[in-house]
């Protein structure tokens, strides 16, 4: 793909709906009673993955893509079957984790595999957790890749607390919690995104939220609920940004999912000095989505850490970029998560900006950026990782001259349609 500057952007979108929620909304209303009409799903190859997944294991799953609409028939906390074949996650982190964790209890043996980038991903922060309530989970390569196997056991209840912020392990536990023989306790030293527990709240489980820690009972009955997804804020973060840096824009982004564990980058552009504003702020089954105006903005540079990080972790890459173009140096730590992503975010995000003449530093949490500088246009290898082909397009739309992204399909995970979005702001050539 190549990329051209443009002189502004202009107009209104919408963006694909979020995929953290649509996991969890496929999953958790899978193992309901009843039936639940899931609206604005998000028809990216990972989400796609979960959904193949929950019907190979007896889920009735009927998908419209037409209308981003999905119809799933529930078929109870114990009503999953075992797959013929090893379930594939594809590059899905988030669907390998969370299976693990609802496989941990089931009563019939199962596996789970990915592709090669997905297998060199740990997962032994989900696997130890669970063997500490009894699971027999076997992974290859160390005992913390894929391939992992599980086999049925009995599982007991755990008080846990989580070594790392991690939404992915604690949804894990979550899951596996509802078919322990006694209650879990899970304890957070840093919040993360809580859409498990919201969902798990609106469908009749027994969930208890005490500060940082989660009390939750073992055997409910789920009650499948229909949801409208929010759009992804981690998706709309390109188009803020983008909306942010390109001169003389207005970019309003409809319907997007405003959770308080995920909006950190609304925060950090506000005190860099980003007009953003948010309206028409709506509810429903827990979740807060709303509008989001952004008009070009000269940014100042700031400081990046602690309990901030988990609420932006996704973003990270795309706050690089814009930090490019703030004044002064911008210092970015406790980030280490990234180096677990689908690429090392810190190194392939360092070595992108670095190629558009970004005056960046990589540090083993983090990175330091100081600016600004101005960009030039290069050409990109995203390092398969949709995060980092979306930043380098925004980045070539400010940068003087040419940028082409070599493959850029990769963003299909997560945004399909992503450039034809875009170009309802701008030509993008």
């Amino acid at each position: 793909m190549t990329i051209n500057p443009v002189d502004s952007l202009n107009g209104e979108i919408r963006v694909p709906g979020d995929k953290s929620i649509a996991h969890r909304a496929v999953i958790l209303n899978s193992i309901g009673e009843g039936r639940a009409i899931i609206e604005n799903f998000p028809i990216g190859k990972d989400c796609l993955n979960t959904i193949e997944a929950l019907k190979s294991m007896g889920a009735i799953i009927d998908l419209d893509k037409y209308n981003r609409r999905i119809i799933i028939e529930g078929v109870g906390l114990n009503g999953l079957t075992k797959p013929s074949f090893p379930i594939h996650a594809g590059n899905s982190g988030t669907t390998a984790r969370l299976l693990v964790g609802l496989l941990a209890g089931q009563s019939f043996p199962s596996s789970i595999t990915g592709d090669s980038h997905l297998r060199r991903r740990p997962m032994d922060r989900v696997i130890i957790p669970l063997s500490h309530m009894g699971a027999n989970i076997h992974a290859k390569y160390g005992g913390s890749y894929l391939p992992i196997y599980i086999e049925p056991v009995h599982l007991q209840g755990i008080d846990y607390t989580l070594p790392i912020a991690s939404a992915q392990v604690k949804s894990a536990i979550l899951l596996a919690s509802l078919y322990a023989s006694s209650p879990s306790v899970i304890r957070e030293n840093t919040k993360s995104r809580n859409h498990t527990e919201i969902m798990l709240n609106a469908m009749g489980a027994t969930i208890d939220i005490v500060d940082k820690n989660i009390h939750i009972e073992p055997e409910p009955t789920l009650y499948a609920q229909d949801m409208y997804i929010p759009g992804d804020i981690s998706s709309a973060a390109f188009m803020i940004t983008a909306g942010l840096l390109v001169p003389n824009s207005t970019v309003l982004i409809r319907d997007i999912g405003l959770n308080n564990t995920r909006s950190g980058i609304l925060d950090i552009y506000r005190d860099m000095g980003g007009k953003i504003d948010v309206k028409n702020i709506k509810e429903k089954t827990g979740e807060l989505r709303g509008d989001i105006k952004v008009v070009t903005s000269k940014l100042n540079a700031t400081t990046i850490q602690g309990e901030i990080i988990p609420r932006l972790i996704d973003e990270i890459p795309i706050i690089a970029l814009a930090a490019t173009q703030a004044s002064g140096t911008t210092i970015i730590k406790d980030a280490g998560e990234l180096t677990v992503k689908e690429s090392n975010r810190i190194l392939s995000t360092v070595d992108t900006l670095s190629k558009f003449g970004a005056n960046i530093e990589a540090r083993a949490d983090g990175m330091i950026i100081t600016g600004p500088t101005p960009l030039y246009g290069n050409t990109v290898d995203c390092a398969k990782d949709h995060r980092i082909a979306m930043m380098a397009t925004i980045g070539g739309l400010i940068a003087k001259g040419q940028t082409t992204i070599k493959n850029s399909q990769w963003i299909d995970i997560s945004f399909p349609g992503f450039f034809n979005t875009l170009n309802q702001l701008s030509d993008v050539d």
